[in-house]
């Protein structure tokens, strides 16, 4: 129902492909985050309850939409979702289904779960770094049914917003401050934990870092605990959930992703798309985005000791802190959502020649 990095992935793509002149239609839930953006700019959807995993009424509508436009490819871009196209199979067997990876979690061992991902029913599964697809083989999906297509942005996208002169104000934040930024759900695999201890140390010891968290979550009262036991104050600022992040990176002087466990990390991405220093840990597939020392700095997981070194070394260190932003921003064309769609559509073609 709500609006995360999936949901923007799936629409990146959905884009793309109408861009590009392909008869494309968005399955989405009513009163959901995406059919208010689909309505809003008047792109192709319809929506469907899918009220759980297994809603058989929802899968046979899907189907028989399918079947009377003459739909031959059923994109699934979540774990629910995934399900569903399964059953949509049942009902109409001519369609291509393509299912999406997008956590490093290792799959459930029950029967259903393995069946799921190894299902003859399932012509391809998308993992969004080459990490996720080392765990699914790890959990015995068969390789034949895997690939690997990273997930892009728009590296475009924040090129016409300004920096807000008012954000610092609005948060009582100096002038002469360095602002540690991070985009991310406030959620276990987030390791907001990490990132708070670090914060601690690195306040100590640099009176002029504020740190700044964008996102919410299930775990919010949990991790604003932490964030009180530590008696951080206004040196750790939590601002909810922002639609217009851009504005918020603009502000930032360094980027830091916490992670414990990540599928790619697309916010590490927006952020070097416009020149920001990136701090991440070696979760997931960011290791496949950093090269460590020239594009980014990568620490281990769960190391907040180590997390915060890296932080202080940029914050002293400005000339760095340019270096490592500029070469981001040099770097970061290679996961442009542009390639990300032309990687799906070949993978539309191979499918579509295999009978």
């Amino acid at each position: 129902m709500g609006w995360r990095g999936g949901q923007q992935q799936a629409v990146y793509l959905f884009e793309g492909l109408i861009r590009r002149g392909f008869e494309t239609v968005f399955v989405c839930r009513p009163d959901s985050e995406l059919s208010g953006y689909f309505k809003n700019k008047e792109l192709p959807h319809i929506e469907i309850p899918m009220r759980n995993e297994l809603d058989m009424f929802s899968a046979c509508r899907i189907a028989s939409y399918a079947r009377k436009n003459g739909f031959n490819i059923l994109h699934l871009h979540s774990a629910h979702a995934h399900t569903i196209g399964l059953l949509v199979k049942l009902f109409y067997r001519k369609l291509k289904l393509i299912g999406v990876r997008r956590v490093d979690f290792k799959i459930k061992k029950n029967i259903f779960s393995r069946f799921k991902y190894n299902s003859s029913l399932i012509n391809m599964i998308v993992c969004i770094s080459s990490e996720i697809k080392k765990i699914m083989l790890e959990c015995g999906v068969n390789e034949d049914k895997l690939t690997v297509i990273h997930s892009g942005v728009d590296i475009n996208k924040f090129d016409n917003i300004e920096t807000d002169t008012l954000l610092r104000e609005k948060y009582g934040i100096a002038k002469d401050s360095i602002i540690i930024g991070t985009v991310a759900a406030l959620v276990g695999h987030k390791d907001y934990p990490n990132l708070i201890k670090a914060a601690a140390i690195v306040t100590d010891k640099a009176k002029q870092a504020v740190f700044i968290a964008v996102g919410e979550g299930k775990n919010e009262n949990e991790i604003k605990q932490i964030h009180s036991n530590l008696k951080l104050g206004n040196k750790f600022i939590f601002a909810g959930y922002q639609k217009e992040v851009g504005k918020y990176l603009k502000a930032f002087d360094i980027f830091v992703l916490a992670s414990k466990k990540e599928g790619l990390g697309t916010s590490v991405l927006d952020a070097q798309s416009i020149g920001l220093p990136v701090i991440a840990a070696k979760a997931g597939g960011i290791p496949e985005m950093i090269e460590n020392g020239v594009n980014g700095i990568l620490v281990d997981k769960q190391n907040h000791e180590e997390l915060a070194n890296a932080i202080l070394e940029l914050v002293h260190d400005p000339e760095k802190r340019n270096l490592i932003g500029k070469n981001g921003k040099e770097t970061v064309s290679k996961f442009s959502i542009e390639n990300t769609v032309e990687k799906n559509i070949n993978l539309y073609k191979e499918l579509l020649e295999v009978k």
